[in-house]
């Protein structure tokens, strides 16, 4: 399938997921009412929560940053700024968030660094990025905090459902990166299998692109043996990063002049929401992510449960995306 085939099919099933995410949040609600709720909101949260999204995409700027200066690439700051900004716009609207990093890549190819180092970068950063979620995940099913747990209690079978989507995706790449000559082996195995059945096409030609394919794993591999406190650090910076993303609901709770839950459970409850939805083939989990917010938040919410999921969506999302598209624009001509 040609790139313009799949943006188009792409761009179609984005707007058909949004139109049905409106069409599900709006449906038989009084908007009036909802508008009177929106005006009673301290907005200056809301500033702040924007501030908190940008500093979210630009902590990733700060990781390839920090990650190419490691291994000796000339690299500027204002390009990997747009880079992430790059990265997070084709996430946003690519199921699975399976169009940000080929983005970047290009974006980085424009600005002659290679390929072999970029997609290495951008790996790391995809497994410490995943892996946060897996450590949020496995703490909350392991130590069952009182102060979240029956929150989660209706919707914690897709909360496990998403936690093991994430540790099999993990464990997927670190054995790539680490075992990767047993990886190679089993793909090599797979795709004979299906060429015996007539299911893949041009087999030798198949088999020789996976095996020069599987020689990034091994760079990956090298990297971290030889570059593990810079692992370590950018664990944490990640870390921080998704836990900001996270905070932005805490905010629009106290943006409402709300009570009675504490800014840590609400920000891992909202973390358990990216948990659950991060493998979902759904461009920025749109959906189901609207659907787990009003479950888990309607006990501390109340009757503001829906503007609080509007606003939250909208800043953790839709303002993203949006302040994304407009530096990709950016990216564009500056690049």
């Amino acid at each position: 399938m040609s790139n313009k085939k799949k943006l188009i099919l792409n761009t179609v099933f984005l707007f058909a997921v949004f139109g049905l995410t409106i069409y599900y949040i709006f449906h038989g609600q009084d908007l009036g009412k909802l508008a009177e709720y929106m005006k009673t909101a301290d907005i200056r949260y809301w500033l702040v929560g924007v501030v908190l999204v940008v500093c979210f995409i630009c902590s990733e700027s700060v990781i390839i940053f920090y990650m190419m200066k490691s291994i000796k690439q000339n690299i500027q700051l204002t390009h990997c700024f747009l880079y992430s900004f790059v990265g997070f716009f084709f996430s946003c609207i690519t199921p699975s968030a399976t169009g940000g990093q080929p983005a970047q890549i290009y974006f980085m190819k424009r600005d002659k660094l290679p390929i072999s180092i970029s997609t290495l970068v951008l790996m790391i950063v995809t497994i410490t990025y995943k892996l946060v979620l897996v450590v949020i995940g496995l703490a909350v099913v392991i130590l069952r905090p009182e102060s979240m747990m029956s929150y989660l209690e209706p919707v914690i079978g897709i909360c496990y459902l998403g936690l093991a989507l994430n540790v099999f995706c993990v464990t997927a790449m670190l054995v790539l990166v680490f075992h990767p000559t047993l990886a190679t082996d089993l793909l090599l195995l797979l795709i004979r299998v299906l060429g015996k059945f007539g299911l893949v096409k041009r087999l030798e030609e198949k088999l020789h692109k996976v095996e020069k394919s599987m020689k990034k794993y091994q760079d990956v591999a090298v990297y971290f043996s030889t570059h593990k406190r810079v692992i370590v650090n950018v664990f944490l910076i990640t870390f921080v990063q998704r836990v900001l993303l996270f905070f932005v609901t805490a905010l629009v709770y106290f943006s409402f002049s709300l009570s009675g839950v504490g800014a840590i459970p609400i920000t891992f409850l909202q973390g358990m929401i990216s948990v659950s939805v991060d493998m979902l083939p759904l461009p920025g989990g749109m959906g189901i992510s609207e659907t787990l917010f009003n479950i888990i938040f309607t006990p501390i919410f109340g009757t503001l449960t829906l503007p609080g999921m509007i606003v939250s969506r909208g800043l953790s999302y839709y303002t993203q995306l949006i302040i994304s598209a407009i530096m990709t624009v950016v990216a564009y001509f500056a690049i």
